[in-house]
């Protein structure tokens, strides 16, 4: 985080210090987070590092790792229910990062009791369940956004750059990909559990490829998707992410893979292939694939490396230019929380910051869901998608759009 950053930041904190209605009153903001696992400690550690917000309570369930995190993070309100957190008061901004069925749930809760919340993804099961959050978000007068942190790597950030900057003209078609070989998070848990998850890797995983291939287009409107999945390994005790607690021969429910085709408006296309288990190379492997009128791209990451190999493709005939572009490893949860509390700064434009962008993720995954249950196209009933694209908190902080 340089100077200017630090700089900046801090005076969105006066202003917001300076609005006698606004979150803060002349105070560091301060902060709770809900969930103790890898997730949470990243707002943890956001929150801890961050200037002008305080970590001042955390909930979780289980009392070991609620009383070391406390611990660690200076934290005296500890709480193994989310309600009582909430209950209690004093908080301004809560990260709400626990499994996808609460999601709902614990950011109505917050939001009705005037907190701003982060929520991480997917913003919940369901877009029925998303609205809801964006409903109390509108009625409590307050920020809702979710941790789309992939699209803030160094490396989809130079990428969304160079397409920006015109280096490969208008894209219309791109394959974008995250696949696992043995990544199931842990059989027989709330993840292989569709009533709990809402889905397999489409939604866990699957959900960030979707964010960021949407995000480089310029965030196209989805007309169409067509999907198909597949259960064939999980079901069978196999693909368990090496180290995760595993329950084989627990109810296996959702799926392995899943590959989509999305229509974008205006002609383009998009193919989403997700896995966590399938018969592939060895290792973890997520990017795209750019095509565009002017060149192309192409971003490999295997195994979470900090950056990518990104690729710029140009020329014509034998004039032709494979340029390798270096990328910072980018700030991740860091970028995303520093962003959050720049809008929960920033009063004036707060119905702004809804979760709008995250509801139509969710439309979309709820029509891939469909599609590949009754094997057939399934068309998507106008949204707010594309109007001037919602600035979530994995955004980078700007002016706030029209109609987000």
């Amino acid at each position: 985080m340089n100077i200017e950053s630090i700089r900046l930041f801090e005076r969105n904190l006066v202003t917001i210090a300076s609005s006698s209605s606004g979150t803060g009153a002349g105070r560091p903001l301060r902060a709770g987070v809900i969930g103790l696992g890898w997730a949470g400690q990243q707002h943890m550690d956001a929150y801890a590092t961050l200037p002008g917000v305080e970590l001042v309570a955390i909930a979780g369930m289980e009392d070991g790792p609620r009383d070391e995190l406390g611990e660690k993070y200076g934290v005296g309100r500890r709480y193994r229910d989310w309600k009582e957190l909430v209950a209690d008061g004093g908080l301004d901004v809560v990260s709400v990062a626990v499994p996808t069925f609460l999601h709902a749930p614990i950011a109505v809760g917050a939001l009705d009791a005037g907190i701003h919340v982060l929520s991480e993804k997917p913003i919940a099961r369901t877009a029925a369940e998303a609205q809801d959050m964006v409903d109390a978000a509108h009625r409590a007068g307050r920020v809702l956004e979710v941790a789309f942190n992939h699209r803030r790597r160094g490396d989809i950030e130079a990428l969304k750059a160079a397409i920006d900057d015109g280096q490969i003209g208008r894209p219309y078609h791109a394959r974008a990909i995250w696949l696992r070989r043995a990544g199931i998070p842990a059989l027989g848990s709330w993840f292989t559990n569709r009533e709990m998850a809402g889905g397999g890797p489409l939604i866990d995983i699957g959900v960030h490829v979707l964010d960021y291939a949407l995000h480089l287009f310029g965030e196209p409107v989805v007309t169409t998707v067509s999907a198909v999945t597949h259960s064939e390994l999980g079901i069978r005790g196999r693909g368990g992410s090496a180290g995760a607690k595993q329950h084989v021969g627990s109810a296996y429910e959702v799926e392995d893979l899943a590959s989509l085709l999305l229509r974008l408006e205006g002609g383009g296309s998009i193919v989403l292939e997700t896995s966590w288990a399938a018969y592939r190379p060895a290792g973890d492997e997520f990017g795209i694939t750019l095509y565009g009128t002017e060149g192309g791209a192409d971003l490999r990451v295997v195994d979470y490396a900090p950056a990518g190999e990104l690729t710029i493709f140009t020329g014509e005939g034998e004039e032709t230019a494979d340029v390798r572009v270096a990328a910072d490893p980018g700030r991740g949860h860091i970028a995303v929380v520093e962003t959050f509390l720049e809008h929960v700064a920033d009063e004036a434009n707060w119905a702004h910051w809804d979760g709008s962008l995250a509801l139509d993720r969710a439309r979309v995954i709820d029509a891939a869901y469909e599609s590949a249950q009754r094997g057939a196209e399934v068309r998507l009933q106008p949204s707010t998608q594309g109007a001037d694209e919602p600035v979530d908190a994995t955004t980078t902080s700007a002016t706030a759009p029209k109609g987000a």
